[in-house]
């Protein structure tokens, strides 16, 4: 037995949260609210929507909703942190900001410019040591809380703009990672200062058989293709004859479900799987206890949540949000309901529409799980296919078949009077037909989606698929300057998105 894990393991096991909260998330919220109004009041923003008046009212969050309008990034940008990016000191939040996350959003072609503060920074280390405290929950042995760690991130080599940097997030993260971790992270800045991805991964995959790798972090689609390249390189039937000691891979950024099948035939034995909520604007959530894969959310990470009703009285049909919408807080939340998220930071967003869309399963333990996002659901003649549908009918399909999946999409596509749902799917299992596959999909989304079924009897009249190499998808993400550790594919494909989509595939047809 190592005498250092049992140290390690006897001090987060000290460390580890509770399965039910000590301190009620509403206090917690409305502490973490006050916390951020406290801070942000001599800002530009804060002046200009009464921060010091809104501190003062005896009941802070509605005072809060009542001056501070909801809002989505593209407004926000414009008004506030374009000049925030010009290196203007105290717009949303005090002092300059020293990283923008380039966020790699599924929404458009266009990057997004997030801000991370130094208080951001220190909010998602929180958030960090409560996961890793959490493993001693997963029965793991000592020694395994001493090997290293792989963690699958963009490059640690921001660009340099004015007096602060950009880059994507998993790549700032990686540059600030916690002292303690050093010892046992891997890459190592020798790999991960590469620009490029294709380097990034042979180097990985190079020093690869040196390491004694206990567990793996990053996005399913890279750790998937990074595991590829090793066995190939190195010959092996699976990744344990590489890493014999891997036990954990922790996951996020995109629904697992549906990679799970083909990221398992990679594996000589089983590992646990912890699921973690993270986005450029913040590290919200994660799986903190064995027996479930919903997600626990992070009430005191320099965060105050908000959750608009998804309903159409909140929002359009295209999912944009109306000028009428209310949102909740956290007290007033209830279970098997979606909501979309919105976020009040520490990085200086304010009532920000995050895109997300989830449901709480269990609202005392403050669990939940992604159901899809605003914009992202298919619903051209009411069928009203949530990303949550979709991912569980391919999932299914997918056991059902063995076919492999890697990656799809779909879209909605008007044809004459009626309307016609188009796939595009990667698999592995070469023998498999599309026909076969989206006629599996198909029956699956109607025992899924009632108004699916009735739609498919009348406005519905077609369902198809197209098979396509998993390097399409690949190389359209690089095509749109996607190509990096948070990247991933858009599963509703809707107006130039689709567009664009389409003519790239041709092209790539035609190339072929």
């Amino acid at each position: 037995m190592s005498f250092l894990g049992t140290i390690v393991q006897k001090g987060i096991g000290l460390g580890r949260t509770p399965d039910l909260p000590l301190r009620p998330p509403v206090a917690e919220q409305e502490q973490e609210l006050r916390r951020l109004l406290e801070k942000a009041q001599r800002t530009a923003f804060g002046r200009a929507h009464d921060f010091r008046d809104i501190l003062q009212s005896p009941d802070v969050a509605r005072a809060f909703r009542r001056h501070v309008p909801l809002t989505e990034y593209d407004a926000f940008y414009q008004k506030w942190w374009q000049h925030s990016r010009h290196d203007q000191p105290g717009v949303t939040w005090p002092g300059i900001v020293p990283y923008y996350a380039l966020s790699s959003g599924t929404s458009g072609a266009a990057s997004k410019y997030i801000p991370v503060t130094a208080d951001m920074i220190q909010a998602m280390k929180k958030g960090s040591r409560r996961m890793f405290f959490d493993l001693s929950k997963y029965g793991l042995p000592p020694k395994q809380l001493t090997r290293q760690m792989l963690m699958v991130g963009s490059s640690t080599a921001p660009k340099p703009e004015g007096q602060h940097f950009t880059g994507d997030l998993s790549g700032i993260i990686g540059l600030n990672r916690p002292v303690w971790l050093e010892r046992y992270y891997r890459p190592g800045r020798h790999i991960t200062d590469l620009p490029h991805w294709h380097s990034r991964i042979e180097g990985i995959a190079h020093e690869a058989p040196r390491w004694d790798i206990g567990f793996a972090v990053g996005n399913p689609m890279w750790v998937q293709l990074i595991f590829e390249r090793i066995l190939e390189k190195h010959r092996a039937r699976h990744i344990h004859q590489i890493w014999p000691h891997f036990k954990v891979y922790v996951h996020g950024g995109i629904f697992f479900e549906p990679y799970r099948p083909a990221f398992e035939r990679l594996l000589g034995e089983e590992v646990a799987y912890i699921d973690s909520y993270m986005a450029s604007e913040g590290f919200f959530a994660y799986q903190n206890r064995p027996g479930t894969r919903d997600l626990h959310l992070l009430t005191d990470c320099g965060i105050f949540y908000e959750f608009v009703p998804f309903t159409p009285d909140n929002f359009d049909d295209e999912g944009n949000l109306k000028n009428t919408a209310k949102a909740l807080t956290v007290k007033d939340i209830r279970a098997d309901e979606t909501y979309a998220l919105v976020l009040s930071t520490c990085a200086g967003a304010w009532r920000y529409l995050l895109g997300d869309t989830l449901a709480f399963t269990d609202v005392r333990r403050m669990e939940f799980r992604l159901n899809g996002r605003t914009k992202q659901f298919l619903s051209v003649c009411g069928e009203h296919l949530s990303v949550d549908n979709l991912n569980e009918a391919v999932r299914r399909s997918d056991l059902k078949l063995r076919a492999g999946v890697r990656e799809f999409a779909v879209a909605g596509l008007r044809e004459g009077s009626g309307w016609a749902h188009q796939w595009w799917v990667s698999v592995d299992n070469q023998s498999l037909a599309p026909e076969t596959f989206v006629c599996s999909v198909d029956e699956e989304l109607k025992t899924l989606n009632d108004d699916y079924a009735c739609e498919r009897r009348y406005a519905l009249h077609d369902v198809r698929a197209k098979f396509l190499p998993n390097a399409t998808f690949h190389a359209w993400l690089q095509s749109k300057g996607k190509f990096n550790g948070q990247a991933k594919i858009p599963r509703v494909l809707k107006g130039a998105t689709l567009a664009d989509w389409q003519a790239f595939v041709a092209q790539s047809k035609a190339t072929h």
